[in-house]
């Protein structure tokens, strides 16, 4: 669904990660992308806020978007269009509590979208978002450097790269390669001119 790919502006890219808020993982991001002054956009798991709440307020008081992954990782193919519209806003209401701010943003898991799903976020005032590159950095082999790689070989301006802040759906442990490739990664954004930021950012100025 190219339309649905999150392109933006040529001299930007957009930071984005899904499955968080985790306790054990989240935070070191958060303070990497201090460090260097990046904010991101961050779709939320409604499962994983519900045990971190206090971590999401902490994420959105600190500058990132906080948007929706749904409440737990399933196929949406697999759900009806009433489970679908509840599973989204039962996630859009606790982000909405927790961060002060209802979430815009909706990146469906597995990146599998249906009627069911496009018609609750018709209702709830979602905008889906998908990606243009990703790292693979859920899979068992993935090493920093083939996260770097995987990710700039189809870098471009105004694409979105998705990563995975944690591993609550990936291998074991695969957060912390992520992790590793991150610095990399934004070291040859910064080489090939692009700035680096949020989905709410990434837009075409008028």
């Amino acid at each position: 669904m190219p339309g649905l790919a999150g392109k933006g502006r040529p001299d930007h890219v957009a930071l984005t990660f899904d499955d968080g808020p985790d306790h054990l993982s989240t935070p070191h991001f958060l303070r990497l992308l201090d460090a260097r002054g990046i904010r991101a956009t961050f779709f939320l798991l409604g499962s994983m806020l519900a045990r971190n709440p206090r971590l999401g307020a902490e994420m959105a008081a600190a500058g990132h978007e906080i948007a929706l992954h749904g409440w737990e990782h399933r196929p949406l193919l697999l759900r009806g269009p009433r489970a679908t519209y509840d599973d989204l806003a039962r996630a859009r209401d606790l982000v909405a509590g927790t961060t002060g701010r209802a979430p815009t943003l909706f990146r469906p898991p597995y990146g599998v979208m249906n009627a069911a799903a496009h018609h609750a976020c018709r209702r709830l005032g979602l905008t889906p978002v998908l990606w243009t590159c990703w790292g693979e950095d859920w899979r068992r082999r993935a090493t920093p450097a083939s996260v770097h790689r995987t990710v700039t070989a189809d870098l471009r301006g105004g694409g979105t790269i998705l990563l995975h802040d944690s591993d609550c759906t990936s291998a074991t442990g695969s957060w912390r390669t992520t992790l590793a490739a991150l610095p990399p990664i934004l070291e040859t954004c910064e080489r090939r001119g692009f700035a680096v930021g949020p989905l709410r950012d990434h837009r075409p100025r008028p």
